[in-house]
């Protein structure tokens, strides 16, 4: 009898590395390692790398007509993201027509809280910036919300967390991605393009087909959406918002086997792509600051004190003030075994910006013109430093807080898992 000899160390090194990535903080610590590795990268030698990776051209050519010639970068804001909001869409359809949005009792209290979290940012960013009519397309950057790292530093504050406010969080966090998608539609796409407009609305409309045929098979509605995302690239929509009408077609139930969901299916998936790769990706390629010439007055300027404000002071007083009238007013009600301590931690949580704030500020300011790159850059110094800022206090506002005593439900008992973690056998899928 032969056995297979394994280097020692190697089967506990597997465990602790799946086990690693099943934990809510994992893709936290993801993004903030890709963000340290861009700092690097942009401030020592290796910048002529980080750049040579970024601006590196990729081509695509269909026939004659369809040309697409962008660099790396953009390949990834513009593709990659298109991924992410493809994943958004499906769980904003899940959730809406059977999860935590499908009631008005359970919509009440995150959709409040969400107006909030969008509404304050936004006035306090463009208190700090007007009269510069430039610096007023970045309203929309401090109203975003990076769930994967709120989530993650809500699961380091373990026990003191009770487990409706993850929900709670969840909830609010797709409300907040819904606000964004509406944002990026209305306020920033460029000139549009009848022709290629028309491609999209052909695409779509066999996509609609396709889901009314009651067609179960996944791979035809990822052609599509493939040409779909080539046409709104080119009509002048940004082309992530194709990835959210893909989401809205596929089917989340097969009518002749009920426990089967495409949709579900599909999510389930895409989950370890967008959050162990897409996302630090991501990251790693829009968060490289170069400090040289820079200093930490800079971060006071108009443009990052309005994103540092609206993040850290808006989304709290937003979050936090609209979800207490809620309450106060008995139009919702308190997650359950949470306190008003907790929600004001959650609400903190909340500033943390960080990709979503990263990647509307990149369509806020890259078609400005003169001083593009001065904005480009000093909104990233805000976003980071009040992600960071928002971050630590909603982690120690939560870490003061009591712990929870009574038995509450675990992250399994959720009508899906949160990202990164595999559901239990006992979970319903």
């Amino acid at each position: 009898m032969s056995h297979t000899i394994k280097p020692f160390g190697a089967n506990t090194m597997t465990s602790a590395f799946k086990t690693f990535l099943k934990k809510d903080s994992a893709v936290g610590v993801l993004l903030m390692i890709a963000t340290g590795l861009a700092m690097l990268f942009a401030n020592t030698q290796l910048e002529v790398l980080y750049d040579y990776f970024l601006d590196t051209p990729i081509e695509l050519r269909l026939g004659r007509q369809i040309h697409i010639a962008k660099p790396l970068l953009l390949w990834i804001n513009d593709g990659l993201m298109a991924i992410f909001f493809l994943l958004i869409g499906l769980e904003v359809k899940r959730e809406v027509l059977v999860g935590q949005l499908s009631s008005r009792a359970q919509i009440a209290l995150p959709g409040i809280a969400a107006i909030g979290g969008m509404l304050a940012p936004a006035i306090i960013y463009a208190i700090c910036n007007v009269g510069d009519s430039t610096a007023l397309n970045g309203w929309a950057i401090p109203a975003a919300t990076d769930i994967a790292f709120a989530l993650g530093i809500l699961a380091l504050a373990g026990d003191r967390v009770p487990a409706s406010l993850k929900i709670f969080l969840l909830a609010l966090a797709i409300m907040d991605d819904l606000g964004a998608i509406i944002i990026i539609a209305l306020f920033y796409s460029g000139d549009l393009s009848n022709s290629m407009l028309i491609l999209a609305a052909i695409c779509l409309v066999a996509l609609v087909i396709l889901n009314r045929m009651k067609v179960m098979n996944i791979t035809p509605y990822m052609w599509l959406g493939a040409l779909l995302w080539i046409f709104v690239l080119k009509s002048g929509v940004h082309a992530t918002l194709a990835g959210v009408a893909l989401a809205f077609a596929i089917p989340l139930k097969n009518p002749k086997n009920p426990t089967d969901s495409p949709l579900e299916y599909l999510e389930h998936d895409l989950h370890p792509w967008v959050s162990f790769l897409i996302l630090p990706v991501f990251a790693f390629a829009n968060a490289g600051i170069p400090f040289d010439g820079m200093s930490f007055g800079d971060l006071f300027h108009a443009v990052p004190l309005g994103i540092m404000l609206g993040l850290v002071i808006g989304k709290l007083v937003g979050v936090y003030g609209f979800s207490i009238v809620a309450i106060k007013m008995g139009w919702a009600q308190m997650p359950r075994g949470a306190s008003a301590r907790h929600l004001l931690g959650v609400a903190a949580l909340c500033g943390i910006g960080f990709t979503m704030s990263l990647f509307i500020g990149g369509l806020a300011f890259e078609h400005t013109g003169g001083d593009a790159e001065t904005y480009l850059l000093t909104h990233r110094m805000g976003i980071l430093a009040g992600s960071l800022i928002a971050g630590v206090a909603g982690y120690l506002i939560l870490k003061l807080a009591p712990p929870v005593a009574e038995k509450q439900e675990s992250a399994t008992d959720l009508d899906h898992p949160l990202p990164g973690i595999e559901p239990s056998p006992d979970t319903p899928s």
